[in-house]
Formats: structure tokens, sequence, C-alpha cells
């Protein structure tokens, strides 16, 4: 049985997600065959494995610092909620039913067991698992059920590096007092900390370091620098801001930018198929919520959505569906991705997700979009733009009626086509079609000509891919030159200290 350890954090978007991927990386590069692993993930940003199902896009990335395919052994349980009060539960890959946040606790048991036989089986093939915990180990109204934090490094006997973001202030405080809210048996398997994005001089941070050893009888492993860099493939699609810019852009190739707006969904997902875009040289991309934005963008996306009429519902409530069509009408570029791609149908009718019934989309595309109860999975390929794509499809509804004028933006192997292409409105239900290089250059000349930006030219050599790797090995360096990694690989060889100290209070005992 090989060696796990499991990274927890005092918050989400804490750095749980960044820190495995590095330590996955780290470790790949040093020659260990090492996968990660998260029990159960929350988010609607997700992917197809190879073997034909979901998981979270994290664990995927994650993956990927690994050397390895994405696979559903890395991330048994998603959660991808549709509302404030259920979500689908989809494991080992596979969508198996909605659940409310009261209803999913029942199911817990049953789903500790899929998530310690999965691992068991990682911890057999690979030399170490990197586990991701899920949230905070300290949200203890949810400890009794837990199996994703201390639920499972207790079951499992995995050592826990708890890291915390110092950027949002008061660090010491949250680490401390996650520690201090656990259990004596929870505590007993703490072994240390990692302080996430710190800006400015360690010096004015080692007093603080110090007194955290004593107050709590463990280390600080590692400080890690905050470094802008860093911005691809956010787990948490509430990490990207309201009216937000996405990523870092680089001055333009040629002597005008192209500005795009990006509708931020209230139940947006696979949120990082815009990213692509955002690598771009003299790509403006922002996130959008209210229509006042839209006046000034050159090309308007509409993300996908894990609830589609709702979202569109709330597209015509903020006045943004009547500024997309506005836009659409000037004959400006107007992309749909997956859910954003049925809202441009002429209707949609909905007994799955939202259980609406036949509802009027936004009309841009002669398509009717009808919701089936089984998922399409897959990783198709095909032509767009005279450029080979590939991507991946996660969704409920399809295309049941197409206007015999409408073109398909993607050519298939057998001569069908998939998504539209009606003058300046595009629509696709594949996710990472953007993330394909030539079709990716050749979409953005299409935009920037209908948007008038004559002198906007898109650089002929940005590779995603190598961008994705960059960032990869950009956290492994942080790992090995900012981390303590012989304690690290002290951890995954013999697990937590004995004899650390409890701090009071601590939780009461699990009966």
């Amino acid at each position: 049985m090989s060696g796990a350890l499991l990274v927890a954090g005092t918050t989400s978007d804490a750095g749980k997600s960044v820190l495995v991927a590095g330590l996955c990386r780290w470790l790949a590069r040093r020659g260990v065959r090492v996968a990660p692993f998260k029990a159960q993930n929350m988010s609607n940003n997700s992917v197809v494995t190879m073997d034909g199902g979901e998981i979270g896009r994290a664990q995927a990335v994650q993956a990927a610092a690994c050397g390895l395919p994405p696979s559903v052994r890395f991330n048994p349980v998603l959660l991808k909620p549709g509302s404030d009060r259920s979500s689908q539960v989809v494991v080992l890959g596979r969508a198996v039913g909605e659940v409310s946040a009261q209803s999913y606790r029942e199911r817990k048991a049953a789903l500790l067991t899929t998530v310690l036989s999965t691992l068991d089986g990682l911890r057999s093939d690979y030399e170490a698992v990197v586990c991701e915990g899920a949230g905070s180990p300290a949200e203890i109204n949810l400890r009794a059920n837990d199996i994703a934090n201390m639920g499972l490094a207790r079951a499992a006997g995995l050592p826990v590096l708890v890291v915390g973001d110092i950027d949002r202030g008061g660090v010491f405080a949250h680490l401390f007092g996650t520690l201090a809210l656990l259990d004596a048996a929870d505590q007993a398997l703490v072994a240390g900390f990692v302080v996430n994005k710190f800006r400015g001089d360690p010096a004015l941070l080692e007093p603080g370091l110090r007194q955290l050893r004593a107050l709590t009888g463990r280390p600080v492993h590692g400080v890690l620098p905050w470094r802008e860099e860093l911005w691809l493939d956010a787990e948490d699609s509430l990490s990207y801001a309201a009216d937000g810019v996405i990523g870092r852009p680089a001055p333009p190739v040629g002597d005008q930018w192209l500005r795009v707006a990006v509708l931020r969904l209230p139940r947006i997902s696979n949120a990082t198929d815009v990213e692509a875009l955002a690598c771009e040289p003299g790509v403006s991309v922002r996130f959008v919520t209210e229509p006042s934005r839209l006046a000034d963008a050159d090309l308007v996306v509409l993300p996908g959505s894990k609830a589609t009429v709702e979202d569109l519902a709330w597209l015509r409530r903020t006045g943004l569906a009547d500024a997309v069509l506005a836009h659409a009408r000037q004959g400006l570029p107007v992309l749909g991705v997956c859910g954003g791609f049925q809202m441009l149908a002429r209707r949609i009718d909905d007994a799955v997700e939202s259980r609406a019934g036949g509802v009027d989309g936004l009309g841009l595309l002669d398509l009717d979009v009808v919701f089936g109860q089984d998922k399409t999975l897959d990783r198709p390929a095909g032509s767009a733009f005279g450029e080979p794509v590939h991507g991946y499809e996660i969704h409920h509804g399809r295309v049941a009626r197409r206007g015999d004028e409408l073109a398909g933006l993607v050519r298939l192997p057998d001569g069908e086509v998939e998504g539209a292409l009606a003058g300046n409105v595009a629509g696709t239900h594949w996710h990472g079609l953007l993330e394909n290089d030539a079709f990716r250059r050749g979409f953005l000349r299409w935009a920037a000509k209908l948007a008038g930006r004559d002198g906007f030219a898109a650089a002929p050599d940005v590779s995603f891919a190598l961008a994705r790797a960059a960032q990869l090995d950009l956290l492994g360096d942080l790992v090995a030159d900012h981390l303590d990694t012989d304690a690290v690989l002290r951890l995954l060889a013999d697990g937590a200290p004995a004899g650390l100290p409890v701090l009071p209070p601590g939780a009461p005992p699990l009966v």
C-alpha cells in the first residue's frame, strides 16, 4: 500500500486544489508514480474522462500534473448544484439522481464505502496519492457524516496538512481555530500547516509562525508566495469575480483590442471554457452581470449552465437578455456554449432539470432543444473553421429540430454537424472547443471582422496546452522552493507523528 496524505483548507478557495496540483507535479518530476484524489467535490466545472465518466475539473488538472489522463477514480463523488437546495449526484462518473442537502446526508454512509474502496485501489496502483479535502474540516455541523475531510482521514489513516489563505487576512486565527474545533482523534491526524498567497518579506511572518507552532505543537511546513500568473483552471467558479477581468491580458499583437463579455450566470458551469480566450494577447475577457457592460463589448459569450431555464429567466429579469439581442441585431458576434447554446434556441422543452416544460429561448438560432433523462457524456472530434478540433460534452439537452438553412459549427467525421452557425451567432455543446489553438485563432479573426476590429490580429503562436503546462510547472517549482518537502515525504511514508497535542476546546467525540 502506498503513502497518501490529505490537503485540507481553512476555507473554500484557500489553495487546496493548487497545492495538491503542485505536490503532484513535484512528485511526478521526482519520478514518483502519483495520483490525485478528491472523495467528494461540489462543482459545476467538470470534464469527461477517458473512461467516459464525469469528474471535477480540478481533478483532471491534477491528473495532468501527474502526467495521467483523467479518470473517474480520482473523484468518485461529484455534486453538481442546480439550485441552492439541490444537487445532481455523480458517482464514479455517472449521474445517479438529485438530492437535497438533508437527503444527501442519508446516502453518505454508502458513499463512504465507495470512496474508501476507490482510494484503496489507487494506493495499490500508485506510489503516492495526494488527496484534496472539500471546504473546511471545521464545518462541525457536517462532521458526523463527512466523507471528504476528517471523516476520510480517520477512515483511511491519512496525515493532514491544513492550508490557509493569508491574502484574506486572519490566517493564524483560521489555522488555529480549524484545529481547535476538531475532536481529539481528528486533531491527532493534523500534522502541520501551509500558508498560501503570501505577499511581502517572509521575515515579517516568522514571529507568527513560531507562535503558531508554540500554540499548536505543529509546524508550518511552508509559505507559498503570491504569484499572479496562477489563474488558469480555477476550481471554484465563485473565484471568478462578477464584472471582473479574467487572467492577465497581454498587449495586442495588432493595434486594437478585442473585448469579450462573458455572462456570469448564477449557475454557471465550466466557466473555464473562456480561459483559452484570455490567454490570447489583445483579448480582454470580462465576466459581466448587468446590461451596461455589454455596451462596448465586441463578442458576447453565453457560457454553460447547470440550470439553463432558470438562468435564462435570470437573463430576462436583469435585462441582459435584451442586451444580448440588441448586440446580435447590430451584427456583432455571439457565442453560446452548452447551456448558453441552448438559450439561443427558439424553444426549450425541459422536463428534467427545471421541470418547467416548454419555454421560449432567445430565438437567435433556428433550432429547438429537448432535455432527456440520460446525460450525454462524450469526447468527440471533428473540424471547425477548417481546422481539426476536439472537445467534450456534458449535457441533458439535445437539438430536437434544426432549421433547414442552419449550418453547423463543427463537422463530424460521419458528415453530420454539431452546434450552429448563423451569420454572427454561433453555438456548440462542446466544452473545450476554444482550447484548440488553430480553431481559436480562426474564431477570433471571425469575431474581430464582425466587430469591425480590423486592427486586431490573432497571435500566431499561443498554445493553451503549453500555457497550462507552464502553470503546473510553476506550481511544482513553488512546492520545491517553498515547502519542507522532506517533511512531506515523511508524512507520505510514516503518517502523522504520534503524540501531537490536543487543543481545547475540541469538538465532542463522535458517537
